[in-house]
């Protein structure tokens, strides 16, 4: 069995209030079924089969918002699997030594 990965992508205006109400909505409801934040306007779904990530693909559209657009991707587990995730040199304000340590 080869389960799929629906990814959705979106990049929603924001600069009124309806719209910025409109791009809650749509994120609200891609959390609440089940999807993932990969980043800000990324997500991600495991789904069984073809059939499930069609009806997931179907869902997605009836919460279209009005401005906007949104695309989604069908890939298979193997091919997700091998997305590769590349950072930055991680950078911290924490000071991490006790060597200005004032002890009353």
């Amino acid at each position: 069995m080869s389960w799929r990965v629906v990814v959705v992508f979106f990049d929603l205006q924001v600069e009124t209030s309806a719209q910025q109400r409109e791009y809650r909505y749509f994120r609200k409801f891609l959390l609440k079924s089940g999807f993932v934040m990969m980043q800000e306007s990324v997500c991600s779904k495991i789904v069984l089969n073809p059939t499930a990530a069609a009806a997931v693909q179907e869902n997605v559209r009836k919460h279209k918002t009005t401005g906007g657009m949104i695309a989604m991707l069908i890939v298979t587990e193997r091919q997700f699997e091998r997305m590769e995730i590349v950072v930055g040199k991680a950078q911290s304000t924490v000071v991490e030594s006790d060597s200005r340590l004032v002890i009353l």
